[in-house]
């Protein structure tokens, strides 16, 4: 005579991947058994015991924190692309209210030194007869970057590249931006120095620059024949 067992089979326990798995299929599963949140316990970080509500406070609230951080950031490089397109505006009308060559190199340097706390500032112009050969050939030796890319460049520059374009200032600058003035730089260079390693780098930005290339390759000629 034959027994048999009246125990029920045991199922297979589930893993930890497939209860994961289960509740991220079953996002209300807890909604629909509210009784396991106050059963459910989790460790923190002062090593005593806490809820699962009271966990997901503290991470709705780290959360938080951490949005408020990134809006103050967002508020903050909104704030700085204002000041700089308001600082660019009057920089762009001082300029165009200049009628001579003479006047445009002053107001220019004026403004970046003033409103965009420059150090130094050079203007780098080919003579007429340069200009129809395709630019200064010393300014394309020590500059190809800016003959070949006509992109703006930021960084360090090498002592003969600094001595070209600041003089008596090259020995105090340790970054510099350059910009081509027109295409493949044949209307000149344009130089913004910094006594400060950091401000001027090759990972920066160069939308303001490239404008202001593009805003003095326009009024460059009108101006040298006034």
């Amino acid at each position: 005579m034959t027994t048999q067992s009246s125990a029920e089979p045991r199922l297979p326990e589930a893993d930890a991947g497939q209860v994961v798995e289960f509740l991220q299929q079953h996002p209300d599963f807890l909604d629909q058994h509210p009784e396991l949140l106050a059963e459910l316990r989790l460790s923190h970080g002062s090593g005593s015991a806490v809820s699962l509500i009271e966990r997901q406070v503290q991470v709705l609230r780290a959360r938080n924190e951490e949005l408020r951080g990134k809006l103050r950031e967002l508020v903050e490089v909104a704030r700085d692309n204002d000041r700089l397109n308001e600082r660019m505006h009057r920089l762009t009308l001082g300029l165009l209210r200049t009628s001579t060559l003479a006047e445009l190199t002053s107001r220019l340097r004026q403004h970046l030194l003033d409103d965009f706390q420059a150090d130094a500032v050079a203007l780098r112009l080919p003579g007429p007869d340069e200009q129809q050969q395709g630019g200064d050939t010393t300014m394309s030796a020590l500059f190809p970057f800016a003959f070949e890319e006509s992109q703006p460049q930021c960084g360090r520059l090498r002592q003969e590249q600094l001595e070209f374009l600041f003089a008596e200032q090259a020995d105090s600058i340790e970054s510099a931006a350059v910009v081509p003035l027109g295409e493949k730089a044949q209307q000149g260079l344009l130089a913004i120095g910094s006594r400060e390693l950091s401000r001027f780098n090759p990972c920066m930005g160069t939308l303001f620059l490239s404008n202001l290339g593009e805003l003095l390759a326009a009024l460059l000629p009108q101006r040298a024949a006034g």
